[in-house]
């Protein structure tokens, strides 16, 4: 692949900084990144959809706000792309998936992308996504195989793997991605970009995932910065299609982002308690970024969370959710779904409701768990993935003979049970050049704490592919 050129790999920051200045138009910044788009499809296949003319029209409206010193909002003229699970008025919404037909009006925005073009956001094209968004790599039977910059014959991550991919690929400088357990934090260490799960409720979603509370969007990015800004724009009004969505109290995530990390209590856990077996290479650039907040001023300690790997609990939630997703089609549509998601909609059809009140009953008790353990310490401190991007097309690494994709995503999961915000920092790269990230994870509710300790580990020149 060849290298985002210099105005490609801008961040929102920058461009917003150009705009201002008049050094830079929204017109020749979407271009740009149109041009990357188009550039880098046939390679990395990051996009359903590319909207040059749309997003022209969008960026010469900015640059004419920018014109009369009247920018619309916090991201006039700044290129973002969508996961195609989210709604985007004037495009259709596949999913990934055959059984979704693109007739239709397609007349309405997810709440995420509705505020993002109310701040004049430049809407470049919907990215890919495994079908329904079900497992952490991206490839599906409508839109084939999405792979990583960092090397085409490896996988991007998933379930929001176009997103990573074209952030990092110069594609765009912001995506909106969705993270059920750990869909954004995947592709993002895969990829070598910044990427935020937030508290649960913080960003309405509508329509309502089919996994239900596990479902969180989120920003995907190329540094804290820029994704608590975005956070602020996705979270910044109420909408009334989500009502499991959360007030927003504080004065965002942006208040105290350049605060550092003096005093804080981080909890330093390379394995949750020996429970996961992490890549030498993998350790050794976590261990780095620990280091790194050490030498910051954050009190550190060697400390694991006090839970077994709810993976059974996962599974009955999220198998059940797939079912769900596949209650409405016919014989003929279930037949052209994903091998994979064929059999866990089966699994999840023959769980009972006990079953699945049992799985809520495992995932408050670890909510439980998690809040007892975040009155010691503010931060834990995870590898987002115990391994580096693997070969493209796979669910799982072949040489480690797993069977779903849970098996290597042990570090994602358990924080989508339990709604707390999580996001993975890129920490640098293994001897064959592919990203590592760490994950940072903060009690309920402390999205902004997560973007600051981010905010330092870029500040630091830790973070970065």
């Amino acid at each position: 692949m060849t290298e985002p050129t210099a105005l490609t790999a801008f961040t929102a920051h920058q461009l917003l900084a150009a705009y201002e200045k008049g050094e830079l138009s929204p017109v020749e910044a979407a271009r740009a990144v149109l041009d990357r788009a188009e550039e880098i499809q046939p390679t990395l296949n990051a996009f359903v959809s590319i909207d040059r003319e749309g997003a022209l029209d969008q960026a010469r409206a900015a640059e004419e706000r920018w014109r009369r010193r009247e920018p619309q909002g916090l991201l006039d003229g700044v290129p973002v792309t969508v996961k195609d699970l989210l709604l985007t008025r004037g495009t259709p919404t596949l999913r990934g998936s055959y059984s979704i037909s693109a007739q239709g009006s397609w007349d309405e925005d997810s709440p995420s992308v509705a505020r993002l073009r109310e701040h004049g956001a430049v809407l470049v094209g919907k990215t890919t996504t495994p079908e329904f968004g079900w497992k952490g790599v991206t490839d599906s039977p409508r839109f084939g195989i999405t792979r990583n910059p960092h090397d085409p014959t490896r996988t991007s991550g998933g379930s929001s793997g176009g997103s990573a991919a074209a952030v990092a690929a110069g594609a765009g400088p912001l995506s909106v991605g969705t993270d059920g357990g750990g869909s954004v934090r995947i592709p993002a260490s895969f990829c070598g970009v910044f990427g935020m799960k937030p508290t649960y409720g913080r960003i309405p979603l509508y329509p309502s995932s089919p996994f239900g509370t596990l479902a969180h969007a989120g920003p995907m990015t190329r540094d804290a910065a820029d994704a608590a800004l975005m956070l602020d724009v996705m979270a910044g009004e109420a909408d009334h299609r989500d009502w499991s969505q959360s007030p927003v109290t504080d004065d965002g995530v942006r208040s105290g982002l350049n605060d550092g990390v003096r005093g804080l209590r981080i909890a330093y856990s390379p394995t949750l308690g020996g429970q996961v077996n992490v890549h030498p290479e993998v350790a050794a650039r976590v261990r780095d970024a620990v280091s790194a907040l050490v030498s910051l001023g954050a009190y550190v300690e060697e400390a694991d969370p006090d839970f077994a790997d709810p993976v059974e609990a996962f599974h009955t939630l999220w198998f059940s959710g797939a079912a769900r997703v596949a209650q409405g089609l016919n014989r003929e549509q279930r037949e052209a779904l994903d091998p994979g998601l064929r059999e866990i909609v089966g699994a999840g059809a023959r769980m009972s409701a006990l079953d699945y009140l049992a799985a809520v009953d495992a995932r408050m008790e670890l909510g439980r768990r998690m809040g007892a353990f975040h009155r010691t310490y503010d931060v834990l401190v995870t590898p987002t993935l115990p391994v580096t991007a693997f070969e493209a097309g796979a669910e799982v690494p072949r040489s480690l003979g797993m069977r779903r994709w849970t098996g290597w995503t042990p570090f994602t999961y358990p924080f989508n049970l339990t709604q707390q915000p999580a996001a993975s920092v890129p920490c640098g790269t293994d001897a064959a050049g592919l990203p590592v990230g760490v994950q940072l994870v903060a009690a309920r509710h402390r999205d902004a704490l997560v973007l600051r300790v981010a905010q330092a580990l870029y500040g630091a020149g830790v973070a970065g592919a």
